[in-house]
């Protein structure tokens, strides 16, 4: 048994965010449903970010949404409506990542839908929240980590705004929402009720920058400064950052300057003695590491480095990355089907309970591939008039 084995949830959302969290309450056992528009279905479906596709839809579909059913209705009609209604009704979770308004005018807004089952966990990411002038903004993961301030973290004082080369704001918002998820329904086996629970984008993303925040808040207001040679933290003193060598990349975290000049026979670093001159001074020593270090491979650099005690790291690319004995050691590629029997290779779930790790091999599904099934299971067609009726 899965924790989440009898939970059944009524996924309306599109896209990463809220699909994000069905997948990792599906990966823990629960029923996830996802409710499509017919014909076309979550536009995810045709999201493309590479030239990849997988059976004529977007690789990012199939990964985010294996394990899952697809419930196909097309919501403005009565039937279909009606329908949705009777299965949320027998639910545990809805949730939605639609703009502020859309359920309403579906009517399955939290009132409404709260009236028709009292216990059910009625989850919704929005962009910016339900209210103040951002609330109708599209809430996509570019545009908030380029208003939450997360861009100007990235790279060096003197580049421009880099965002981050995932869709970090979409994830850590279904991650939030699903965390929230679980406290309710944990909360629901006390008082027997349901509750709402809601994630805006723009929380999740500036909850994510606490550490800087919190300095920017009680630092006077000043704003962060990235160093201007081998950024990698605001914040942090050199060495912290990434650094090229002679055939590669070394990452540096915190680490004492003087021990890694003797470390790295690197005598130019020895004049800095005095520790608050490893962050005004940031920028020249990390100008004299960066040169220093070229002079070797990065494997020579970990042999002396890794002994010490020093935190450093080799930058990995994915193909050197699947070669290590520690990345094969996690089992993290797990191989699931589609219907149509295609193997497609992805990443499994992250966590472990009691040892174990949750996998499935369903891919995801098809348009209304579950239609049928659904309606059988929570007693949704029609049954046909008996002679006693007529």
């Amino acid at each position: 048994m899965k924790p989440l084995q009898d939970i059944i949830v009524v996924d309306f959302s599109q896209f990463l965010s809220g699909p994000s969290a069905g997948l990792r309450l599906a990966d823990m056992g629960a029923q996830v449903i996802k409710i499509e528009r017919t014909g076309v279905g979550d536009i995810c479906r045709q999201l493309y970010v590479s030239n990849v596709m997988i059976e004529g839809e977007s690789t990012i579909f199939h990964a985010i949404n294996r394990n899952k059913q697809s419930y196909a209705a097309d919501l403005k009609k009565e039937d279909d409506l009606e329908k949705v209604k009777k299965m949320i009704a027998q639910a545990d979770v809805l949730m939605h990542n639609f703009r502020p308004g859309v359920m309403e005018r579906l009517g399955l807004d939290y009132e409404t839908v709260k009236a028709i089952n009292p216990q059910i966990i009625y989850a919704e990411v929005s962009g910016y929240g339900n209210e103040g002038p951002w609330k109708d903004l599209p809430g996509q993961d570019l545009l908030l980590q380029a208003v939450s301030g997360l861009a100007w973290l990235s790279s060096n004082r003197s580049d421009n705004p880099t965002p981050m080369g995932v869709a970090v704001v979409d994830i850590l918002a279904g991650t939030h929402i699903a965390q929230g998820i679980l406290a309710a329904l944990l909360q629901r086996t006390i008082t027997n009720e349901g509750s709402l629970v809601q994630v805006s984008m723009l929380e999740s993303i500036l909850d994510f920058q606490f550490e800087v925040l919190t300095c920017f808040y009680n630092d006077g207001r000043e704003l962060p400064v990235r160093s201007e040679i081998n950024n990698g933290h605001a914040y942090l003193s050199a060495p912290y950052g990434i650094y090229k060598t002679a055939d590669g990349y070394l990452a540096l975290a915190m680490g004492n300057i003087t021990q890694l000049a003797t470390l790295l026979e690197c005598g130019s670093l020895l004049q800095f003695t005095n520790t608050a001159e490893w962050f005004v001074k940031r920028d020249e020593i990390k100008t004299i590491l960066a040169e220093h270090l070229t002079a070797r491979a990065t494997d020579a650099w970990l042999a002396v480095l890794e002994p010490a005690d020093i935190w450093c790291a080799k930058v990995y690319d994915y193909d050197m990355l699947v070669e290590e004995n520690g990345y094969q050691a996690l089992n993290m590629e797990i191989k699931v089907k589609t219907s149509n029997g295609l193997s497609i290779t992805t990443t499994r779930c992250p966590i472990r309970i009691d040892g174990e790790i949750y996998t499935s091999d369903i891919g995801a599904p098809l348009l209304g591939e579950h239609n049928v099934q659904i309606e059988e299971q929570f007693g949704l067609k029609k049954q046909p008039i008996s002679n006693y009726e007529m």
